[in-house]
């Protein structure tokens, strides 16, 4: 099994930066991609950006040249640098990982950003 724990969100202004990072614990070998998901509020979960355990990566639209996605294995840890944040991106951010054939996901942490 693999735990995630999610950290590093909270309230920011429009414009302004976060990093939120995962770190990985327990079977932690072999994960595979790990990635980043959101939920607004009365809204279904999205994908924001995904990363490959040899570090090529995949971003929604609505986040490129935003949100920087990175990992760091030796720590079994996933980032997500965001810059720029706008209202919209206000959200509960939840990672994932995958590991042999299962998704595990994180509790998720809150963003908030005001206008």
């Amino acid at each position: 099994h693999v735990q995630l724990v999610e950290s590093g969100g909270g309230l920011v202004q429009a414009g302004g930066s976060l990093r939120l990072s995962c770190a990985a614990s327990g079977s932690t070998f072999s994960i595979g991609t790990m990635g980043w998901y959101r939920q607004a509020p009365g809204k279904q979960r999205e994908l924001v950006a995904t990363i490959t355990s040899g570090g090529s990566t995949n971003y929604a639209d609505y986040v490129k040249d935003r949100f920087t996605i990175s990992r760091d294995n030796t720590k079994n840890t996933v980032y997500l640098q965001m810059n720029s944040l706008k209202p919209e991106d206000t959200a509960v951010y939840y990672c994932n990982a995958l590991y042999l054939v299962r998704l595990y996901w994180g509790q998720g942490t809150q963003v908030t950003v005001s206008s």
